[in-house]
């Protein structure tokens, strides 16, 4: 009944299996026999296939394994080859960029010339897979707000990865590949510029990652409250409006004192998760480039607190010798 509905459950409501709507020429067919898992019911669509790759989805697998391939087999011989330790320091190990000295040209391979051939079939993975994306959305007659979501994150990868390290002039000053060791670098990175908590386009990737996570959560509580009154089908109460719709907004009208339409709170969902790593992206193209030292930049204009005057006189690190 759907008065037991409640955040713990879902009605998985099913049929015969369905290949999809029919494709155009100049399209693969899709493979694989179409069948339901129980428990990926429980999460999204139990339906599992029929999959479609395509010519673009191939290269980009391909791509993407021989990225993976070269940044596993270098951290694997950095432990000597050994398998347990392999295992056992994973999340330390690293797949480090070429060091400073060889600026933007290609170093030796063990210098870290493999670093640039992982980040280079990386790199083609991911732009192959939105073209992909971008390619499907068209076949099947939807937008392509997927794929230019997509593309927000691909901006912060290559401005990271690529676009950064070609201003400042040095692939040294891209990230590693690893777990720890990128998470590393970004602690690294904060620091030796000052504090990235002053860069205020970092302020506004953080405003845009929370406020992301806080519309997302309003949203999905909100359509899982009416769901026993038909919420979940938000494209019907887009075009006409019923009584789930009709309550929810009341419910925000009532708590907020302001209320987003089932459609237009979509939108206000894609442009704050689009934005995060726009801004972010924007902050980090700076640093370096326009400013050394977000801390400094920060007292200068009047966002952060200057050195207290004590005695002996505090030395800024960043003007010391």
């Amino acid at each position: 009944m759907p008065d037991y509905q409640n955040i713990f459950t879902s009605v998985q409501v099913r049929g015969p299996t369905y290949p999809g709507v029919p494709m155009g020429a100049g399209n693969w067919p899709r493979e694989g026999k179409p069948f339901f898992f129980y428990w990926m019911g429980k999460i999204g669509d139990a339906q599992i296939g029929p999959f479609y790759l395509g010519g673009l989805g191939i290269m980009s697998l391909l791509f993407g394994f021989i990225a993976i391939e070269i940044i596993g087999l270098n951290m694997w011989a950095s432990v000597g080859w050994d398998p347990l330790q392999f295992i056992r320091q994973l999340p330390w190990l690293a797949l480090e960029p070429p060091p400073a000295k060889y600026g933007l040209s290609f170093p030796p391979m063990n210098e870290g010339g493999w670093w640039l051939m992982a980040g280079f079939f990386l790199t083609a993975s991911i732009l192959l897979w939105w073209a992909r994306m971008y390619r499907r959305a068209k076949a099947l007659g939807m937008g392509t707000h997927t794929a230019w979501a997509f593309a927000a994150a691909i901006w912060l990868y290559l401005v990271l990865g690529f676009i950064r390290p070609v201003l400042m002039g040095s692939w040294s000053e891209a990230v590693p590949f690893g777990i720890f060791p990128h998470l590393d670098w970004t602690a690294a990175f904060s620091i030796r510029y000052g504090n990235l908590f002053y860069n205020p386009f970092h302020m506004l990737s953080i405003a845009f990652l929370y406020g992301s996570t806080l519309l997302f959560a309003m949203h999905g509580a909100t359509i899982l409250a009416v769901s026993r009154l038909g919420g979940e089908r938000e494209i019907e109460q887009v075009v006409d409006r019923g009584t789930a719709s009709e309550r929810a907004a009341l419910f925000w009208r009532w708590t907020m004192g302001f209320n987003a339409t089932m459609e237009s709170i979509h939108r206000w969902a894609w442009w704050f998760a689009v934005l995060c790593p726009l801004t972010g992206g924007i902050g980090i193209i700076l640093t370096g480039t326009a400013v050394d030292n977000w801390f400094l930049w920060g007292v200068k204009h009047g966002i952060a607190p200057g050195y207290p005057v004590i005695d002996p006189a505090v030395v800024d690190p960043a003007v010391a010798p």
